[in-house]
């Protein structure tokens, strides 16, 4: 089904064929007449499987035929787990927001950076995408009002509860109207996950959409067996010798990724680390000159992945396992997007085999072991 028949209006079609979508994905084609008529929506979906612009078109084109809001009250309210998630969500709507009949300003909004700023931009804001303590503490300098939201989305709902945030996203949902819209988009449907399901959604519309162990079959994975000393010299290896431009590399810490990238940078490779302990600009600009090919190689760790959304990124290397099978398909699922091949890459320390094997079962697929035992990776 084109866009044309989901019932969006001609200057959303226009800035659709513009950016160069050629066809919604499912969970646009459930969840946009949904929103339109005004229901209430649970969909289960994973990153990257086109939700995003699933709920901002409808609620973009719902704002061209309400008034203006009052001044700091927001009328649209969407909750997300992380400052690179928020940014990414807030670029969407500035996307759609272009050359409307009524314009609409959103903002996205974090922590990691000066309240100030954000207090001064919420003038005239109707669409405020925030994480939860940042919006508390906006709440808390009386900067902005929820009393008048119409919509709200909770988005990764199952990452919010992951990270602690019950007790904030309770705070926030007790300041907003009852009568509202209320959009819950979630990669699972866990016992936290439900119980906030029930609490705010009323006879939703549910869509599920085949999560990304259905499709790591797209993916070409291959482990190789090294030990931990040999990790950094086999990465430097595998990036030289197989001329390899863009890598999204994986460790399990701070610490370890910050490493990772000096030992790059020491021998010839250019690389910046993503993590929560990096300020707010310095997270924005990795993703960029990493988007942009400035860099060849971004070492991230698990939270600091959300937000990475490249279509067309070629390899993933988990150079340190997750713990969770479910952290495993999220990080290769970065790769193999939108019809290109991916390469997912994982190092796995004789410590790490029965964990790897673990993580095989639960993904439902076997991927080849290569011994690197013998490999001469001197000077590497």
């Amino acid at each position: 089904m084109p866009f044309s028949k989901l019932g969006l209006s001609a200057p959303f079609l226009a800035t659709i064929e513009k950016s160069g979508y050629a066809a919604p994905y499912p969970i646009q084609t459930a969840a946009i007449p949904a929103i339109l008529a005004g229901k209430d929506v649970l969909g289960i979906a994973q990153t990257g499987s086109g939700k995003t612009a699933g709920f901002v078109l409808p609620i973009l084109q719902q704002f061209q035929q309400k008034p203006a809001a009052r001044n700091r009250h927001i009328k649209a309210l969407v909750l997300v787990p992380t400052r690179e998630l928020a940014v990414q969500v807030g670029s969407v709507f500035q996307l759609f927001s272009e050359n409307l009949p009524r314009p609409v300003k959103s903002l996205a909004v974090f922590g990691g950076v000066s309240i100030n700023p954000q207090m001064m931009k919420l003038q005239g804001v109707e669409i405020l995408i925030a994480t939860p303590g940042r919006l508390l503490d906006l709440m808390a300098h009386n900067a902005l009002y929820l009393s008048d939201v119409d919509v709200l989305v909770l988005d990764e709902a199952d990452k919010m509860l992951n990270l602690g945030f019950q007790e904030e996203m309770h705070r926030i949902f007790a300041a907003l109207p009852a009568l509202r819209q209320n959009l819950l988009f979630s990669a699972t449907l866990g016992k936290d996950v439900h119980t906030i399901t029930e609490m705010l959604l009323r006879q939703p519309v549910r869509i599920e959409i085949t999560p990304e162990a259905e499709h790591v079959e797209l993916i070409k994975q291959v482990a190789y067996r090294v030990t931990d000393e040999r990790k950094g010299p086999l990465l430097r290896y595998l990036i030289k010798e197989q001329n390899l431009q863009q890598v999204l590399v994986f460790t399990s810490s701070v610490y370890k990724a910050d490493g990772v990238v000096h030992k790059l940078k020491t021998n010839g490779v250019v690389a910046l680390a993503l993590h929560s302990q990096k300020s707010q600009g310095a997270r924005t600009d990795a993703l960029r000159y990493f988007k942009s090919g400035e860099i060849n190689v971004l070492v991230a760790t698990d939270l600091a992945s959300r937000g990475i959304d490249i279509p067309t990124l070629p390899v993933v290397i988990n150079y340190e396992l997750p713990r969770s099978p479910k952290d495993f398909i999220h990080r290769i699922g970065r790769t193999g997007r939108a019809g290109a091949t991916g390469l997912a890459i994982s190092f796995v320390t004789p410590q790490d085999e029965e964990h790897f094997r673990v993580i095989q079962k639960k993904m439902g697929q076997w991927v080849d072991m290569v011994e690197t035992e013998g490999w001469n990776l001197r000077g590497y």
